[in-house]
């Protein structure tokens, strides 16, 4: 079973599987969804996050694991990002469990460092940034996974910016502790 070490940054907890990302090269976000997941990537300098892509499945088929990894061959990240669906408490629940199970297959599949941060209200941002500027969602479902992956990866960059002006001791899973695939 895998093993979680949480790391507190402002109202966010960081969840570390087997190594660290490095901190310059771009980072890939994967906002998970039943039907859609939100892709974002950040700049080489982990500054800047930017809709990529939303990758949609059809009701009972796994992740379109074969263009997630076209676009981390063609992106070349240096770690990936995975939001992980808490309750509104904090808590983990089945979505949480599945955003797990993806992750999983991602890390076994690139080989990447992967982490998880909490994606709390992402959609909620992402769709309230679209209205502020006076755009309509309507017909709009996969640019606002897209962005919803950007608001993710902007808090996770922001973090851990803060994090590194102010350090911290952050513990990672070993990789023997990461679950089996399927």
């Amino acid at each position: 079973m895998l093993q979680e070490s949480p790391v507190y940054c402002l109202l966010f907890t960081v969840y570390a599987l087997s190594m660290t990302i490095r901190s310059t090269g771009r980072i890939l976000a994967v906002d998970w969804g039943e039907i859609r997941i939100g892709l974002a990537l950040s700049d080489e300098t982990q500054t800047l996050a930017s809709p990529l892509e939303t990758l949609v499945r059809r009701a009972g088929k796994r992740v379109p694991m074969r263009r997630l990894l076209e676009l981390t061959s063609v992106h070349q990240p240096v770690g990936i990002v995975v939001g992980l669906p808490l309750s509104s408490e904090g808590t983990e629940e089945g979505s949480a469990s599945a955003a797990r199970e993806m992750a999983s297959a991602i890390a076994q599949r690139t080989g990447l460092p992967l982490e998880f941060w909490d994606e709390r209200m992402t959609t909620a941002r992402a769709l309230a940034t679209i209205w502020e500027q006076g755009g309509s969602t309507r017909g709009r479902k996969p640019e606002v996974d897209a962005l919803a992956a950007s608001v993710l990866l902007q808090h996770f960059l922001d973090a851990r910016k803060n994090r590194t002006e102010r350090p911290e001791h952050t513990e990672k899973a070993a990789p023997s502790e990461l679950p089996e695939k399927a």
